[in-house]
């Protein structure tokens, strides 16, 4: 490639930024057909608990807050996409949740 072709570069440009939205669109879409049904729902709250996202991440081991601040931040982009895609799905997750925790005891 010529470094000095700077048409060419603005269409490899382009053409990256083209692609990166499809995926991002992709990924929306496909998050959102996730959440519709309730087992999607029951996968998606069980990794944001597991990421700590109702936690504190905390810890007097600065190794571990930082493993656990990690995880967190994993589930908190989820979490955002969650409120990005379909919002009403958090709280239709959180009843679930709950429900799915009272049939336990």
């Amino acid at each position: 490639s010529d470094p000095f072709d700077l048409q060419s570069q603005e269409r490899a440009k382009a053409s990256r930024n083209t692609q990166t939205r499809l995926i991002k669109e992709s990924v929306e879409s496909d998050f959102k057909w996730l959440l519709a049904g309730k087992r999607g729902r029951r996968i998606v709250w069980w990794l944001l608990e597991e990421a700590g996202v109702f936690n504190i991440s905390f810890s007097n081991n600065a190794m571990v807050m930082a493993f656990n601040e990690g995880n967190r931040n994993f589930g908190n982009k989820v979490f955002s996409l969650i409120s990005k895609v379909a919002p009403e799905a958090f709280a239709l997750m959180q009843k679930e949740a709950k429900a799915a925790d009272e049939n336990l005891q």
